[in-house]
């Protein structure tokens, strides 16, 4: 397979059909999964699941009760439905951030964005240490983040189909040397490619100030790496600000987990209205610059067909929200439109 140029990347955005003009990308959710198992993998079963029992529906939400009908999704006629919605809603590009050990489909990705017209902006690169392959312990700095250059400039996971942005880059807590040693890969390819890159953190409130001590060490470019899943994992405003005053970008991706209870952490989880209210505080102290927003939908009864808000939610049901508390169209086309496109284009 023939390798595109950094040259041939810089200024422009790459989708799953290639390269599109930055102005193309549109109304864009910056963290999500359309094909996916999230299945620990000592659990997977060997054998097809069918759908979630819809009776457990509360359960499964509120993760008291874990199966894997509920965190596999390979149905690609189910994600084509899925992102119809969408772009029905005005929606026009998902970041779809199904990295290594997750089970990518790069070529399920290529037949929703044929079939949906929407932009699909692939990810690369490893999760968290539970999650990848054994044999990436034995793998240098340089060998990782060749990969991820190649998976930009070639193809990832075995295809021609090239990948968009560095990440969803796994951390978990405590913060294990294989995950710094894919972290540091990350930043490599970052420099290679003029990418960016976003990172999964660990689950503790502390962590997302590590990465950003560690980032700096690598030379990351701060202002070109998302920390995602900040809802999760800041509850407080001197860690927020500081965070923000970093320069790296928040990202608020859970919209539609409207739950307190929260199996992976002692946390109560936010509901909209209170991520709504963290994102306006941060606008209102200079940082509009630095906030994308996302649903990170990674379990099947939160699609809509199952009963679930849908990847549609944000466009649907957030931004209304966000309008009748403050927000000005300003805000809503920075998150929505600026600052994805600019992230998602090449440098």
């Amino acid at each position: 397979m023939q390798r595109i140029s950094r040259n041939e990347l810089r200024g422009k955005a790459q989708t799953v059909l290639g390269i599109v003009e930055p102005q193309e990308l549109g109304p864009t959710l910056m963290h999500e999964h359309l094909i996916w198992d999230i299945t620990q993998p000592h659990l997977r079963p060997s054998l097809p699941l069918g759908p979630p029992d819809i009776k457990k529906w509360w359960n499964f939400f509120s993760s008291a009760e874990r199966d894997p009908s509920n965190t596999t999704q390979r149905d690609v006629a189910m994600a084509v439905r899925a992102v119809e919605q969408v772009i029905a809603h005005g929606g026009k590009t998902i970041v779809e951030l199904t990295t290594g050990g997750l089970l990518p489909d790069p070529n399920g990705l290529v037949s929703v964005s044929k079939k949906t017209g929407a932009n699909i902006v692939m990810g690369c690169g490893h999760y968290t240490h539970d999650y990848q392959n054994p044999r990436n312990a034995d793998r240098t700095v340089d060998d990782l983040a060749q990969e991820m250059v190649d998976q930009i400039q070639i193809g990832a996971w075995g295809t021609g189909v090239r990948a968009g942005i560095i990440g969803e880059i796994g951390c978990q807590w405590p913060w294990t040397d294989l995950e710094k040693k894919v972290l540091s890969a990350a930043v490599v390819a970052q420099k290679e490619t003029g990418a960016s890159l976003t990172i999964h953190p660990a689950r503790h409130e502390n962590h997302p100030e590590m990465l950003v001590d560690f980032l700096r060490r690598a030379g990351a470019d701060l202002s070109r790496t998302i920390i995602d899943h900040i809802d999760r994992t800041i509850f407080d405003d001197d860690r927020l600000f500081r965070l923000a005053d970093s320069g790296v970008v928040l990202e608020w991706d859970l919209f539609g987990e409207e739950s307190t209870y929260y199996s992976l952490g002692d946390i109560d989880m936010p509901n909209d209205g209170k991520r709504i209210h963290d994102i306006k505080r941060v606008i209102d102290r200079g940082h509009r610059n630095q906030v994308v927003i996302s649903h990170d939908i990674c379990h099947v009864i939160r699609l809509s067909e199952f009963g679930g808000h849908g990847y549609h939610h944000i466009y649907r049901t957030v931004i209304p929200h966000m309008l009748k508390r403050g927000y000005s169209k300003g805000d809503i086309q920075a998150i929505t439109v600026d600052n994805p496109r600019r992230l998602l284009t090449f440098v």
